[in-house]
């Protein structure tokens, strides 16, 4: 059983939630007496955290009620944030307690490194704090290996668990496989350790809420809710026009033609072009009529496909698939002379490009134009 303080650092695990059990803390006495008072005002901190910085902020844990408090509050933040009922900010409140976890973690690793350093030795693999970092990583679903003096996990495990985390070098070409095991690094261990607590938390809420908790929280859900709101204000929309299908590129023609012919599209295919017609500011609904011509059109199915796929039922929006993505899919088709530039590297590039003129061409316009009024001018 962890002690008192661990768990509260890491509340997400199985253990913490047993040892939260033998508290004997009931969850009425948690959102209700004066005794959590502050357990709750750090609950609501948590995901006030989550909203502003997209990041749960790191308290110090000194004594044991410090830490009482510190792990009774995740289950208060996770009650706020099933009260709030937007599903979209279920995966950023996901990703701000994964961050959080993340720093724990890497302080961990960077201990039992000083450790061994101390003991006049290289680090091996586990010593100290990696052995518990490894047995998180084994409670979320995550093998790991050594080999030699490094971490490993399994080929499937690496391509399972790095697909949603983004950057050229996490692609499977760039890593160093041997025998079906995908060496990493100790910084690259804690990232996917990250990830899966991401996903453990978003696949955890909503959690189901009575009307009792929903009336003691109110208060703090709708601060929360205001802060959300006018975060969500804040941002900039990405403004890419009215869609023109002109300026397309050819993979994104292909799929929409297969699509409409009734012609069989890969699930790979489906995904990639509603999240590229969903980026380019097309609503679920114009994105389902533009589907409806199809001769195997199911609305019922697709509608949930696209609402997955846009971030209404998911709350994760998708952005289209970059292009070497698309080609290891198998659904680059016909790629043109724009597509074969070195630097060509996404769909949404294309569409950009093609919204703009030439330099050549936009000088002769304006030189034109300027000779036009010069004429003008002289009658």
């Amino acid at each position: 059983m962890l002690d008192q303080k661990t768990a509260a650092r890491y509340p997400f695990l199985k253990e913490s939630a047993d040892l939260l059990r033998l508290k004997g803390v009931t969850l009425d006495s948690l959102i209700s007496s004066l005794a959590y008072e502050r357990a709750r005002a750090l609950g609501k901190e948590r995901v006030l955290e989550a909203v502003e910085f997209a990041k749960v902020v790191e308290r110090p844990i000194a004594t044991e009620m410090d830490a009482l408090n510190e792990l009774l509050s995740y289950p208060v933040a996770r009650m706020l944030v099933s009260c709030l009922g937007d599903e979209k900010f279920v995966r950023r409140y996901a990703i701000a307690e994964a961050k959080l976890a993340n720093a724990r973690l890497s302080g961990e690793v960077e201990r039992a490194k000083e450790r061994s350093v101390k003991r006049g030795r290289a680090p091996p693999s586990s010593d100290g704090g990696i052995d518990f970092v490894q047995r998180i990583a084994y409670e979320l679903g995550l093998r790991v290996h050594t080999v030699g003096d490094s971490l490993a996990v399994d080929f499937s495990d690496y391509l399972r668990f790095s697909s949603a985390i983004k950057g050229r070098s996490w692609k499977l070409v760039n890593q160093d496989v041997r025998e079906g095991k995908t060496i990493i690094d100790e910084k690259r261990f804690v990232r996917l350790i990250e990830q899966l607590i991401t996903e453990k938390i978003v696949s955890e809420l909503p959690l189901p809420v009575t009307d009792s908790i929903i009336e003691s929280l109110a208060d703090d859900v709708e601060e929360v809710g205001r802060l959300l709101e006018q975060k969500r204000a804040e941002q900039p929309k990405k403004d890419f026009g009215r869609v023109s299908i002109v300026r397309f590129p050819p993979c994104m023609r292909k799929l929409l033609e297969m699509i409409r012919a009734g012609e069989n599209v890969p699930h790979t295919g489906r995904f990639a072009i509603v999240a590229f017609l969903h980026t380019l500011g097309m609503d679920s609904e114009t994105i389902l009529s533009t589907f409806a011509t199809s001769a195997d059109f199911d609305e019922n199915k697709s509608r949930y496909q696209i609402q997955h796929i846009t971030g209404e039922i998911s709350g994760t929006e998708y952005t289209p698939p970059e292009c070497s993505t698309m080609k290891s899919y198998g659904i680059c088709f016909d790629p043109d002379s724009l597509c074969d530039k070195e630097w060509m590297g996404h769909p949404l590039k294309y569409y950009r490009l093609k919204g703009k003129r030439p330099r050549k061409k936009r000088a002769e316009v304006k030189e034109a134009t300027s000779r036009s009024s010069a004429r003008a001018g002289r009658r």
